[in-house]
């Protein structure tokens, strides 16, 4: 009988700064949310980008109000990456993305119309290696092996399984096929329960899932976070997420996803007078910081980081200084326009 893996804990405690151990990366950070924004902290790791690119979206559900502004993608694709596609792959439960059919609708719904728009397992899967504890190998979209080169450009925001959703849930959950891959990942082959896993388990899973994916693009992947309209839901809530109550933030890019994912977790626990409040109720209850720290335990890279000001003269400075002075409560910018949105 083979025994089934045993999960880590923890995964309800935020591990401050002092106590981490090891190597540090370099996290890029600025405060301009807008296309300029985006363009320049992209230039800061644009060099691992080379060859047929995938840019990895979480295009949302239909109308969803928080997903990263069309119009920034756009002036990206447009001035940094013209030959890129962005890569999708269809949802594990039935909705407005369930099948390729409906996506593609959901997409033209949401604006996604400027660029090629891959939805990677419309003609089936493949499998990727991973060395796992839960996985050997991770069931993808088809096409993906295709691609050289992967920009993970990520919605920062709190997610209902997982606590927040990162880099590494953009790609562990948003890279795993449809049907195949994300049902290992939620659930056990046999269970009428599709969302039976949770937890440290789902967040270990997510992490080997994603671990397959970045192993394969190697030194040729990217990770960019957007701190804005953080709703303690999903993007895959659409339009039912739950209104957004954390201020924005900023930025943050990095060759290394764990440090990015880490640097914005860091961010929401700075906030001052209690701005993250809800979204670390959220990762805590989830038990999501087991994501960071199993994939540090899988060696995918550093939760210590230098991080890097990119409005005041590439300056290095901390977690609570990128955040001094913002207020606690949401405002929407110029970008949150009612029904019709960039």
């Amino acid at each position: 009988m083979i025994n089934k893996p045993v999960p880590g804990t923890g995964g309800d405690r935020y591990v401050p700064m002092e106590e981490r151990t090891g190597e540090r990366s370099v996290v890029y950070f600025t405060r301009d949310l807008s296309p300029q924004g985006l363009i320049r902290i992209y230039d800061k790791v644009s060099a691992a980008i080379s060859g047929k690119t995938g840019i990895k979206l979480h295009t949302g559900e239909k109308n969803g109000p928080n997903i990263i502004p069309r119009s920034w993608v756009k002036a990206l694709i447009e001035q940094r990456l013209p030959e890129a596609a962005i890569i999708e792959t269809n949802t594990f439960y039935e909705g407005d993305r369930y099948t390729t059919e409906q996506h593609r609708e959901t997409l033209k719904v949401n604006g996604w119309t400027f660029a090629p728009v891959d939805i990677t397992d419309e003609e089936g899967t493949a499998m990727l290696p991973v060395n796992g504890k839960w996985f050997s190998e991770m069931s993808v979209g088809s096409h993906l092996p295709s691609y050289e080169s992967m920009l993970t450009l990520t919605h920062f925001k709190g997610h209902m399984m997982g606590g927040f959703g990162g880099s590494n849930k953009n790609i562990g959950i948003g890279c795993a096929d449809g049907r195949i891959g994300k049902g290992m990942i939620h659930s056990n082959p046999g269970s009428s329960d599709m969302w039976e896993v949770d937890q440290e388990e789902l967040m270990e899973r997510i992490s080997e899932s994603t671990l397959a994916t970045i192993t394969h693009f190697g030194k040729h992947n990217a990770f960019i976070n957007v701190m804005r309209n953080m709703s303690v839901s999903c993007d895959c809530e659409g339009t039912l997420a739950q209104p957004v109550v954390t201020p924005d933030v900023g930025i943050v890019a990095s060759l290394d996803i764990l440090a990015a994912d880490q640097a914005c977790v860091d961010l929401v626990y700075a906030l001052p007078e209690g701005g993250g409040a809800a979204l670390m109720e959220r990762i805590e209850t989830r038990h999501g910081h087991r994501q960071l720290s199993y994939m540090k335990e899988l060696g995918m890279g550093n939760n210590l980081y230098t991080l890097i000001d990119l409005d005041n003269g590439e300056t290095e400075i901390t977690p609570a200084q990128a955040v001094e002075g913002i207020k606690p409560g949401w405002v929407p910018d110029e970008y949150n326009v009612p029904k019709i949105r960039p």
